[in-house]
């Protein structure tokens, strides 16, 4: 890719992580990359997989995520610092994304495996099929979550997914018909701290994306081997609450 392109990129999400209580536009954005607004859309999720917009919401969320698990600033302080003028449609956002409300992300700051399962919606359509392949990742050792969502951002609750112990064969079943975007997730080996502690940042991560896999109404298997990398500013952050699958799992759950 252009490096060009990635450092206009760069700069963009810079200037979000540095004003996220300001109402960022566009306009605001294309400028700090030097584009016109309609190129500069394209170029940016052509790069990360997300819109501008789409990009920026993650970032602030992430960050409410890290000032919850690390400070005693209210709720509703944390949305304004975030760039949201309203505590209801900051709490409706964090939720979906996140997994569980903003008090109880601070009070556990993981989704339980039982509860993501559970919050899957009942598919209206009864042709599912299966989804396997192969997990390579530089940390042989550490355990990875892997599941479908609707887009290239590990947020929300997905379709389907699997915790597996280390890098490997995997099987994801009861996929519904769709066009879903594969996402696996690990914590660099040494670094398993960085899910409880936000502040480490993604650069613990490791990370990888696939996709979209188009699912139709003949159910047939899908197959698809992904390699995880370490996570770089470019990917969109990690929202969904993924830290007690994660680490019951490296303690061979």
């Amino acid at each position: 890719m252009d490096d060009v392109i990635e450092r206009a990129v760069m700069r963009v999400i810079e200037s979000m992580q540095e004003n996220l209580g300001e109402q960022l536009t566009i306009d605001d954005m294309a400028r700090t990359a030097m584009f016109s607004k309609f190129h500069f859309s394209r170029v940016f999720q052509r790069v990360t997989g997300l819109s501008p917009g789409r990009f920026l919401s993650a970032v602030r969320l992430r960050e409410a995520k890290r000032l919850l698990a690390t400070t005693s600033l209210s709720i509703t302080n944390i949305s304004h610092q975030v760039g949201y003028s309203s505590v209801g449609t900051f709490s409706s956002r964090f939720t979906h994304s996140v997994g569980l409300p903003p008090s109880k992300y601070r009070q556990h700051m993981s989704i339980t495996e039982q509860v993501l399962a559970a919050g899957r919606e009942p598919e209206p359509v009864a042709t599912t099929t299966t989804l396997s392949g192969t997990i390579v990742s530089p940390h042989e050792e550490q355990p990875v979550f892997t599941g479908l969502f609707p887009d290239q951002i590990l947020e929300g609750r997905p379709v389907s997914f699997a915790v597996i112990s280390r890098p490997g064969p995997f099987v994801l079943e009861n996929v519904p018909e769709g066009r879903w975007h594969l996402i696996a997730q690990s914590v660099a080996a040494g670094r398993e701290d960085s899910i409880n502690q936000p502040p480490l940042g993604d650069d613990a991560l490791c990370i990888a994306r696939f996709g979209p896999v188009v699912v139709g109404s003949d159910g047939g298997p899908q197959h698809a081997d992904i390699r995880l990398k370490p996570m770089s500013s470019l990917d969109p952050p990690i929202l969904l609450a993924l830290r007690d699958l994660l680490s019951s799992s490296s303690n061979g759950h």
